[in-house]
């Protein structure tokens, strides 16, 4: 066996040394490896379709100029009952050349008159008419009492009148005017422009774009 001999004088044994050595090396750890990455995967970002306006050829339903959901939508409740539409008969000597309107909320046997909404679209021979239209049905309403307001509808202008029965939207875009009529009440007074705007917006808009 083969002994160290250190300064000191003392004999160390090689095999201990080696031990000593071996057990210092087991007791190392290595530092413990990252987790990889995962990588964030967020999802679609839902599109919202802004109702396109245009001056559409008069619908033959109610469905395709404001559907019943998107009236409840734009509400914010269900107004229930049933829908009814008339279709109105054209009048030469105002220039209108076709004429619907859509009762909304008609309980049974109830009669036109008790729709607390009602939404009409009228065609007439061309855009200066069918301003002309709008611009008459607005001065009528202003000798009446009716307080007059401006609103957006889309990218034009319409006006808002208010009365004590009830609150009505008119506008017209190309050879095409609408109007929204809301029953007073049916909603509170500073969401009725917001809301009639929105229906008007719709009732100009294909319902395959909206």
């Amino acid at each position: 066996m083969r002994y160290l001999l250190t300064p000191m004088g003392v004999r160390t044994v090689w095999p201990l040394l080696l031990v000593v050595l071996c057990s210092a090396c087991s007791t190392r750890t290595d530092a413990p490896a990252k987790a990889p990455q995962i990588p964030t995967i967020l999802a679609p970002t839902t599109v919202v379709k802004t109702p396109v306006m245009v001056d559409r050829e008069l619908p033959q339903d109610c469905e395709s100029i404001v559907p019943v959901e998107v009236v409840d939508q734009k509400l914010g409740r269900q107004l229930g009952g049933a829908t009814r539409g008339i279709i109105g008969i054209k009048e030469p000597s105002l220039g209108r050349t076709g004429k619907i309107d859509c009762y909304y909320g008609l309980g049974d046997r109830q009669p036109l008159t008790a729709s607390p909404l009602v939404i009409g679209l009228s065609t007439y021979t061309d855009e200066a008419t069918a301003k002309g239209r709008v611009t008459e049905s607005v001065d009528a309403e202003r000798r009446e009492g009716g307080s007059v307001a401006e609103v957006d509808v889309g990218k034009v202008k319409a006006s808002v009148v208010g009365t004590s029965a009830e609150r009505l939207l008119i506008g017209s875009l190309g050879k095409t005017t609408f109007v929204v009529r809301m029953k007073a009440g049916t909603l509170p007074d500073d969401q009725v422009g917001a809301v009639m705007a929105g229906l008007a917006q719709q009732s100009m808009t294909p319902v395959e774009d909206a």
